[in-house]
């Protein structure tokens, strides 16, 4: 492998990566901090694709579609934690599970109904479809680098929101001890009815700016549900900051077995999972970091 190779492994690596954290943040707040087991969180991720593919359709404007679908898939978070999810925190994670199952079939045979099962491709905006030069004779996709760009740009805010807000201080104290933020006055079933919409408008947008290089199709929501919460539990269960790290080192496994190492690809991931539990059975960082 030579440098340039090498180099737009590391990127690849890297855009995977950050996609991966996208989806699993969302999947932070909902699992880590809320205490859902939320099967559904890769059926928001289809929805986000399908999104893309229906709004760039009807705009003809590729962000603007991204804001619509940002503002839809809130609304729908927003509808969801108060219909179903709000009785679900004092449930048993088994009836969690069955629930939230459910809701795939539910999500599937409604994407069947309204788009059908065909595979669809969404077109990279023209502003974003060139490359920069890497190297004297090859070149890396600009479209790859605005993907890591946004989850970088959702990765500080997350960071930020966490660390130095209010809002991050009560979210943090309320997955600690729920009822004793809502004695001190805090609207805890407001707040998070809010967490769990932003936890689905992540996955919907890391569907949509990945829909233009990974393709639309059914079922991919079940694909890129597994790895997500194997980047949870790796980056230890509610950590924002473990959840980034977690899922770069997922990015640079998955990328690089697979040029290395293609029959046994599938299970580095996995055997990654396997040796930092054995190491830190916890995962990597602590709960609100």
């Amino acid at each position: 492998m030579d440098l340039t190779t090498f180099l737009i492994q590391c990127l690849n690596s890297v855009q995977y990566g950050l996609l991966l954290f996208l989806v699993a943040s969302g999947l932070t707040l909902i699992f880590g901090i809320m205490g859902v087991i939320n099967l559904a969180h890769g059926s928001f991720y289809m929805v986000g694709a399908y999104l893309a593919f229906t709004l760039s359709a009807l705009t003809g404007d590729f962000v603007l579609s991204l804001l619509l679908g940002i503002v839809l898939t809130v609304a729908l978070g927003y509808l969801l934690e108060w219909a179903f999810f709000s009785f679900l925190y004092e449930r048993e994670h088994l009836q969690q599970v069955l629930m939230t199952y459910g809701l795939i079939l539910v999500f599937e045979e409604l994407r069947s109904i309204l788009v059908g099962d065909d595979v669809h491709g969404v077109p990279v905006p023209a502003w974003l479809a060139g490359s920069v030069p890497l190297g004297e004779n090859m070149t890396y996709p600009v479209y790859r680098l605005f993907i890591s760009a946004v989850c970088l740009a959702v990765a500080a805010a997350m960071m930020w929101t966490f660390r130095s807000t209010r809002l991050g201080m009560r979210i943090r104290a309320g997955a600690t001890n729920r009822e004793m933020v809502q004695s001190l006055g805090v609207n805890i079933s407001v707040l998070y009815r809010i967490v769990f919409a932003v936890g689905v408008a992540l996955a919907a947008l890391a569907g949509m700016v990945a829909a233009p290089v990974a393709s639309v199709y059914p079922g991919m929501g079940g694909q890129v549900l597994i790895i997500c919460f194997v980047v949870v539990v790796i980056g230890g269960i509610g950590s924002v900051k473990g959840a980034l790290v977690a899922a770069l080192a997922v990015g640079f496994v998955d990328t690089f077995g697979k040029v290395l190492w293609q029959e046994g690809a599938g299970a580095l991931t996995y055997l990654l999972m396997a040796v930092i539990l054995i190491w830190r059975p916890e995962g990597l960082f602590k709960q609100g970091t």
